[in-house]
């Protein structure tokens, strides 16, 4: 028998997107397969984040094709997109929790959103074991101003994967953070990659790209100018410009 063919998680097909007169995106071609953990750089204003919204279905393209586990997000109509984001988990720089619920109540609304016919008892009870997942299990009952940046972003880790997404797209998720708990951040996200989740991570922070060795796509004004595969990197000036 031959073996199974994986079908890419991300596809951008010829994907431009323009502000008016402006090109964030210039015809954008590539694929993300299952359980990659991928690295988007480029310096600011090169368009990263419309990146991330595209898959997410915040934005469309204005030219071009984007599929989402198979969806044509491109074309999907308005009353199918809360089904595309059920398989897409996001976690933001700024950790975005509501600041009047617990950690586990932050964590089982990303839930319930995501599905309304879920009983308030069975997001609690999968909100624990998100947490616990994340190392946070006894701090269920925490508001997000009684725990740190990295806490905080180990939550919102959480409740991005509590509906088990097909993508986890994360802007920036190290930038509030120092080292030591940057690298615990990441080693969640990789932990993430292995169980099949492909994860797409936009960052600044050279020293982790440089560190774990993974795919590395660069885009400079709204441009894709490489696509590095994982463990190829050599010299870094290239990257260290881009990302600056």
């Amino acid at each position: 028998m031959f073996p199974a063919v994986l079908r890419p998680i991300v596809e951008f097909k010829g994907v431009t997107r323009a502000y008016g007169s402006r090109l964030a995106l210039d015809d954008i071609s590539l694929s993300l397969e299952p359980g990659d953990l991928t690295f988007l750089v480029g310096p600011s204003g090169a368009g990263k984040t419309t990146f991330l919204k595209l898959i997410n279905r915040e934005l469309r393209p204005t030219k071009g094709e984007v599929w989402v586990d198979g969806v044509a997000a491109h074309s999907l109509k308005a009353s199918r997109v809360a089904d595309l984001r059920r398989r897409v988990g996001v976690v933001f720089q700024d950790y975005k929790l509501l600041p009047r619920l617990t950690a586990k109540e932050n964590v089982a609304f990303g839930l319930q959103v995501g599905d309304l016919r879920i009983s308030d008892a069975e997001a609690m009870d999968r909100a624990l074991d998100a947490l616990e997942a994340v190392g946070l299990g006894d701090r269920g009952s925490s508001f997000p101003n009684q725990l740190s940046g990295g806490q905080q972003q180990r939550v919102a880790v959480a409740r991005a994967m509590i509906t088990q997404p097909r993508v986890l797209i994360a802007d920036e998720p190290t930038g509030n953070l120092d080292m030591e708990t940057a690298w615990q951040i990441m080693a969640l996200l990789e932990n993430v990659a292995t169980f099949g989740t492909t994860v797409l991570v936009a960052t600044h922070n050279v020293e982790i790209v440089r560190r774990l060795q993974r795919r590395i796509l660069t885009l400079v004004e709204g441009r894709l100018v490489r696509d590095q595969p994982a463990g190829g990197i050599g010299r870094m000036e290239w990257l260290a410009s881009a990302s600056s």
